[in-house]
């Protein structure tokens, strides 16, 4: 399941878990990040359409604290709508270097406007170019008309590396259940589940 020669099986002791996930998660991501783990802010996202129906794509982890795990989007995009529609998504985190899975959901909430225009203006031009461009999920007539678009997107990028992209928004999950993950190469694999519980968290061992 995991090649010996790139993954390194770590023990994971539960009892030693800190009493909420998000330190869990912090000690989590410094290690994959030690290890060499590719990307390791890149994510799975799901969310449902108005009629239910699941739907999943990689986007990148924003930033992960008390206020919950945050990720961006044009509003009018396709999960942007969903989440308009049903506020509720799960995230997935696999970091196959350490044979580790993090597995997040939980009610999401838009950030306002002034946060989310920071968060964009605080990235690359490439990444206001993007979001100049615009139209995320629609039809596109052809690549060049993709490739006219982007040109002008990112020459006002260069010039206006403050512009305002009113669609872009930031968007927080705050979990109600985190699930840990860690591979153990006899199929013992530890999994530790919390779960909010009012203010508290309850923490509770799942078979593999």
């Amino acid at each position: 399941m995991w090649d010996p020669e790139v993954t390194e099986l770590p023990v994971f002791d539960p009892a030693t878990a800190p009493a909420a996930p998000l330190a869990l998660f912090t000690q989590w991501f410094a290690a994959a990040v030690a290890a060499g783990q590719t990307e390791p802010h890149t994510m799975s996202l799901a969310t449902a359409d108005a009629e239910g129906r699941p739907d999943v794509r990689t986007v990148m982890l924003h930033g992960a604290d008390t206020d919950g795990w945050s990720f961006a989007t044009h509003a009018g995009s396709r999960k942007g709508r969903q989440l308009a529609a049903r506020p509720y998504a799960a995230l997935g985190f696999y970091w196959p270097v350490l044979g580790r899975q993090v597995r997040v959901r939980g009610p999401v909430t838009a950030a306002p406007s002034g946060e989310s225009q920071a968060d964009l203006h605080a990235r690359s031009t490439g990444a206001l170019a993007a979001a100049l461009t615009g139209r995320q999920s629609e039809v596109l007539g052809s690549v060049e008309e993709l490739a006219e678009a982007s040109q002008a997107a990112w020459e006002r990028a260069r010039r206006e590396p403050e512009a305002p992209v009113s669609s872009w928004t930031v968007y927080r999950l705050r979990a109600e259940e985190v699930e840990f993950f860690q591979g153990d190469a006899r199929r013992r694999h530890v999994r530790l589940n919390y779960r909010r519980t009012g203010g508290d968290w309850a923490r509770e061992l799942l078979w593999p």
